[in-house]
């Protein structure tokens, strides 16, 4: 039989017809004398009324709930915690009977339960025109439950798609499902960010490296990571990298940390165009900024945006510390030979005029070249300064406006930090400290107010992380962590995911389950990453490596396609109402016609959940492909700060506060004063 919650609740009629015949037992025994005991006939009554009257009211709350969920409000601390679980809300498991209720909810014999009623649109308008200044405002804006025209919440969407359930329960996603990384996507402001909180909040309590990449720079969400650390007891293993606050913000090189050479070119390249004829003189500057990394790593320096701004401007002075490494080595009486080796100061006249180089470097390459040296960093060096200088200053001229946004004001010593500067308080982090420390980092790009810097900072620590994931996937999740230290599973959160994408991620989620790495992805359409991505193959190869998938209310149908594709089809039934009447043409027979009611019940196959749902969906409201391809429809408390004792008031506040700790940390444990030990 159809199981139809929205009908009226008749079963009230039976429940008013048992109490009173209890009543009325009690009150006037002598109704039923032939009842042998009044005592068992009123017990029985009563029995009967609570059973009709439980049913009458799942009804009555399965009407209201098409319009209005209860309230779910919880405090930090309330928010539940398992170690190999994580929570995600209060939900059901979504069946083909939850897809049934909803196409019979959405029936126009019921909207009547779920559309506003004339009352509560009167109330609305009252309100509105009278700017809540009306004496009925006073009441018609109460939230109780006497109250008729009480206000809905401001999330929107249609409640109906939840309130089809009553029977709530915890949702918990198991651990051991995350290193399959789950992508969550969402429109703006429907609850992406919530949803982040609850999740790193959880991931923070169970002690694990905590990583989140916000690019527009949340401090809502910065404060919210901070007030959890210290719940924790966690509060000196936290770092704050923000490019919005770079006097509060932790020190961080991207590309001073590397497993391969190569990646300081990639990094410092990556960012700038790639499309048409600018891939070529995107490999023009990749190959110039390799060969100065190279060089300078076999000179013992770090390499950074500002060391290869400075030599990227002026290599010549780069080239000849090289070359004197270089001879130093290798021919020990160069300086000598130099002395003595003549040189047509003609042509080496010409030669400076041709290359644009001083007289110094040119006579130096021709004693290098007179006698057959042989260097492979030395030889690239020496083609670099065989070009002409202002052509080849052309070729690599889009690197020059990136380093100068890279190096210029206070995103200087961010970026480029000086490791013997005593006087600068401020930690210096790279990824391999923070796997060893089981640090949490919190990485703020601002992209708000400068994009184009978001992005190239953002794509190169995407890389640095990456490379440190092939390199724990090669040797083991206790690379380059002390012995002391178990393997530790990494939780990473990438906000606007979409903004950080690239090549380097797709072995990122690929091998980084193996690497421990947990990637929890968020962005608001998937057509973003196509189009950051510029190949619908390689986004839908990404796709593939997200096993789980939380989908919040979207804004196009593409986007919901990618999780009700996924989903089969299911045989709902449907009730159809057949009436007829018929005359009767025999005018011996007093009956003059006859009519008949009946309902016949059909199944139709239709989809488990169609996209328009998706795009209806309350803000804090989502359904989630979870634990092995389970459909889950979930809600996410809603945060409540009040008395949370741990929430710093403001940033500054929160810097203070992590100064302090940071201090203490040096003071207790010897840490070392560059901040690669301890964050604040």
């Amino acid at each position: 039989m159809l199981d139809n919650p929205f009908r009226p609740p008749f079963e009230f009629y039976s429940t008013a017809a048992a109490v009173a015949g209890a009543g009325a037992l009690l009150t006037h025994p002598g109704l039923a004398p032939s009842i042998p005991s009044l005592i068992g006939a009123t017990a029985a009554l009563g029995v009967v009324a609570l059973h009709r009257g439980r049913q009458g009211w799942r009804i009555h709350r399965s009407r209201r709930n098409l319009r209005r969920l209860s309230s779910y409000v919880v405090t930090a601390d309330e928010i539940p915690r398992a170690r190999q679980h994580l929570f995600l809300g209060k939900g059901f498991r979504w069946l083909p009977r939850h897809t049934e209720r909803l196409h019979l909810a959405r029936q126009p014999a019921y909207d009547h339960l779920r559309l506003d009623s004339k009352l509560y649109k009167a109330a609305r308008r009252i309100e509105r025109e009278s700017d809540g200044k009306h004496w009925l405002c006073k009441y018609t804006t109460r939230l109780a439950w006497w109250n008729p025209v009480a206000p809905l919440p401001p999330v929107g969407g249609d409640p109906a798609i939840h309130g089809i359930e009553l029977d709530e329960e915890d949702i918990w996603q198991a651990t051991d499902e995350r290193v399959g990384h789950t992508l969550v996507l969402g429109t703006t402001r429907v609850g992406k960010t919530r949803l982040a909180e609850l999740l790193i909040s959880q991931d923070i309590a169970r002690g694990e490296i905590v990583i989140v990449f916000d690019p527009k720079g949340d401090a809502d969400l910065l404060k919210r990571m901070y007030a959890e650390a210290v719940r924790a007891g966690r509060e000196k293993d936290f770092y704050m990298f923000h490019l919005g606050y770079p006097e509060l913000s932790a020190r961080y090189n991207p590309v001073g940390n590397f497993g391969k050479i190569t990646e300081v070119a990639t990094r410092t390249a990556g960012p700038l165009p790639s499309e048409g004829q600018s891939a070529t003189f995107r490999q023009f500057v990749w190959r110039f900024v390799n060969v100065m990394a190279r060089a300078m790593a076999l000179l013992g320096l770090k390499p950074s945006y500002k060391a290869i701004y400075q030599h990227a401007v002026n290599i010549d002075a780069l080239c000849l510390q090289y070359f004197e490494f270089w001879l130093d080595r290798d021919r020990p009486d160069w300086r000598k030979e130099l002395d003595q080796f003549n040189v047509d100061g003609k042509t080496l006249q010409e030669k400076c005029r041709k290359t644009g180089r001083t007289d110094t470097t040119v006579k130096l390459l021709m004693y290098i070249q007179e006698q057959a040296l042989q260097d492979d960093v030395g030889t690239a060096l020496m083609s670099v300064l065989s070009n002409d200088r202002t052509y080849f200053e052309k070729l690599v001229s889009s690197l020059f406006p990136l380093l100068e946004k890279l190096t210029t004001g206070d995103i200087a010593g961010l970026l480029s930090p000086d490791y013997d500067d005593a006087s600068d308080s401020r930690p210096i982090f790279d990824w391999a400290k923070v796997f060893d420390q089981k640090a949490i980092v919190y990485f703020g790009l601002d992209a708000l107010t400068d994009y184009e810097v978001a992005g190239a900072v953002g794509n190169a620590a995407f890389a640095d992380l990456t490379s440190l994931a092939g390199k724990i996937y090669k040797h083991g999740q206790a690379y380059g962590q002390r012995q002391a230290n178990p393997p530790t599973k990494a939780a990473m959160h990438f906000d606007e995911f979409n903004e950080l994408i690239g090549d380097e991620f797709i072995p990122m989620v690929n091998k980084a389950g193996g690497a421990g790495f947990q990637v929890t992805a968020y962005t608001q359409t998937w057509s973003d990453v196509e189009a950051k991505i510029g190949n619908a193959a390689k986004a839908g190869q990404i796709a593939g490596n997200f096993n789980s998938l939380i989908m919040l209310r979207v804004k196009n149908t593409e986007t919901a396609e990618l999780l009700t594709d996924q989903l089969p089809k299911v045989r709902i039934r449907q009730v159809t109402p057949d009436s007829s009447a018929n005359d009767i043409g025999d005018p011996g027979d007093a009956t003059t016609f006859k009519s008949s009611n009946k309902d016949s019940v059909s199944t139709v196959e239709v989809d488990m959940v169609q996209p328009s749902d998706l795009v209806q969906l309350p803000k804090g409201q989502a359904f989630a492909l979870i634990n092995g391809g389970q459909l889950y429809k979930i809600r996410m408390p809603l945060a409540s700060a009040a008395n949370d004792p741990a929430m710093p008031a403001n940033l500054q506040a929160m810097a203070n506060s992590m100064r302090e700790k940071y201090n203490a940390a040096i003071n207790d444990d010897e840490v070392d004063v560059q901040g690669l030990g301890a964050g604040w």
